[in-house]
């Protein structure tokens, strides 16, 4: 009896695995393969600017994260915007396209293109960059004093493709 409620349970934890959903096409590299995945943590930096009506508003001003691979850091994720892997290579790219977070909290999901290497590594031969799977990082509310600073925790997946 044990055995046949074991097989059901297992194709259930198999089933949702097994079938990605796409990624929306604003952010999707058709015929790219994948250089490296890794989970982001940290956080989006905002700034209390007057904005072109002249009101005080927050004003996203860089990301800084720490990049994990299997729970371990391999890397940083700063303004530029800019990764670094600890192998010395790193990359800067500029956004190409987004999609909306799953919830109004979260920082939209981004395809970028790079734009410029730095060093010999595992991130050499990355031409694209994909932001899903966020977490956070949207900060809403009224800033009182111009120059204040805040940020919002936030979480993602990084994706880094190559051509061919």
């Amino acid at each position: 009896m044990s055995i046949k409620l074991a097989v059901p349970c297992l194709l259930l934890l198999a089933g949702p695995a097994a079938a990605a959903d796409p990624l929306p096409a604003a952010i999707a590299a058709p015929g790219e393969t994948v250089v490296l995945s890794v989970h982001a943590e940290g956080a989006q930096v905002y700034e209390c600017k007057a904005g072109t009506d002249g009101k005080l508003a927050w004003t996203f001003r860089e990301p800084i994260a720490t990049l994990l691979y299997e729970g371990k850091t391999v890397g940083l994720h700063y303004a530029g915007p800019n990764w670094e892997h600890a192998d010395g290579s790193a990359v800067a790219a500029k956004a190409a396209g987004n999609a909306p977070g799953a919830t109004p909290a979260d920082i939209p999901w981004l395809k970028l293109e790079v734009n410029a290497h730095r060093g010999s590594g595992v991130l050499t031969p990355a031409t694209t960059v994909q932001r899903i799977n966020t977490h956070g990082g949207k900060l809403d509310g009224a800033c009182d004093k111009a120059g204040e600073f805040k940020s919002a925790p936030y979480s993602a997946e990084y994706i880094f493709l190559k051509k061919g």
